[in-house]
C-alpha cells in the first residue's frame, strides 16, 4: 500500500498513530451499528430515540461549541442512565462479531498494519464508551484506545459522564499519552473524519483527514493536510480471533444518540409500506 503522507522507511521509536473509529475506521457509528439490538432490547425507547436524535442532528449541523457539547453531554446521562452493565455486555457478545467486522474500511485495516510494521503505536480516540471501543480496537491489533467513560454504580450506568472522549479532549488524551509513553508529537499521525476532531489533528506533525465533513475538507485544504478516501468495508472474519464474552460491552457516547432514531425511522417506514402494500 501507499505509504502515508509524510512518512519514511526508517522505523522511529517514539511515535503513535492516533485513529477516530466512527466514519474512519468502521463505516458507520459504532453506536448506530448496534441500534436493532439496543431497540430490540429495550435500551433505546422510541421516544427517547427520536428526541435524543433530533438533539444528535442538530448538534452535527450547527457546530461544536461548549454549550452544545455540555448538552450532549446531558442527553448521554439521561439516555444511558439505569442500563444494567451486564445486559449490555451479553447483547454486544452475541452481535458484536457480526456487525463490526463487515464495517471496517479495508484501507484503514492496511494502514494500521503499516504503522505496527514500522514501530509505531497505534491508538484508537473515540466519542463513543470504553465498554465497545476497547474490544473492536483490540480485534483491529491495536496497542491501546481511549474511548468516553461511564461512571458505573452497582452494576447499572449511573448517568454520569467521567470522561467525554469528544472534541478538544480527544487532544488532551494524545498529550497525556505522549507524556506517559514517551511519544513526540511532531513525529506522531492521526486520522479522523471529522471537523470535530481538528484539534486532534492540530497536536500531531502528520495530520490526515479520512472522508471529510465539509468543514475539516476546507481546514485540511487550508493546512494542505493531505485528504484520504476509504471506500471498500470488508469483513475480517478471517483476520481477527471473535471476542470472548468477559472483554464484550456496549459503548456509550455521542453517537448512541442518532441510533436508536435511526431503526425507529427504518422501522417506521416498512411498517408504513406494509400497511399502503396492495392486498
Amino acid at each position: 500500500m501507499a505509504e502515508p503522507s509524510g512518512s519514511s522507511p526508517s522505523h522511529p521509536t517514539g511515535v503513535a498513530a492516533f485513529f477516530d473509529l466512527d466514519k474512519t475506521i468502521i463505516a458507520s457509528s459504532s453506536a448506530l451499528a448496534f441500534s436493532k439490538p439496543m431497540l430490540r432490547h429495550g435500551l433505546i425507547s422510541r421516544r427517547a430515540a427520536l428526541k435524543s436524535a433530533y438533539a444528535q442532528l442538530v448538534f452535527s449541523l450547527s457546530g461544536a461549541d461548549e454549550d452544545r457539547t455540555e448538552r450532549m453531554r446531558a442527553e448521554i446521562s439521561a439516555l444511558c442512565a439505569g442500563w444494567d452493565v451486564a445486559q449490555v455486555r451479553a447483547i454486544v457478545s452475541e452481535t458484536l462479531h457480526d456487525i463490526v467486522e463487515p464495517l471496517v474500511y479495508a484501507e484503514a485495516a492496511d494502514l494500521i498494519a503499516w504503522h505496527r510494521e514500522n514501530g509505531h503505536d497505534v491508538i484508537v480516540l473515540s466519542a463513543a464508551g470504553e465498554e465497545v471501543v476497547s474490544p473492536i480496537a483490540a480485534m483491529l491489533g491495536t496497542t491501546r484506545s481511549v474511548a468516553t467513560r461511564m461512571q458505573i454504580v452497582d452494576g447499572r450506568y449511573s448517568g454520569q459522564v467521567e470522561f467525554y472522549c469528544y472534541g478538544e479532549q480527544k487532544a488532551v488524551a494524545a498529550k497525556e499519552l505522549a507524556a506517559d509513553y514517551g511519544y513526540d508529537l511532531a513525529a506522531c499521525f492521526a486520522y479522523s473524519d471529522s471537523s470535530t476532531d481538528v484539534p486532534l489533528l492540530e497536536t500531531v506533525g502528520k495530520p490526515h483527514a479520512v472522508n471529510p465533513d465539509r468543514a475539516l475538507r476546507r481546514v485540511a485544504t487550508e493546512r494542505g493536510w493531505p485528504v484520504l478516501t476509504f471506500t471498500n468495508p470488508v469483513s475480517l472474519r478471517s483476520r481477527i480471533p471473535a471476542p470472548t464474552p468477559t472483554t464484550v460491552a456496549l459503548g456509550v457516547g455521542i453517537g448512541a444518540l442518532a441510533a436508536g432514531m435511526t431503526w425507529y425511522g427504518l422501522s417506521r417506514r416498512k411498517r408504513g409500506d406494509e400497511t399502503s402494500a396492495p392486498a
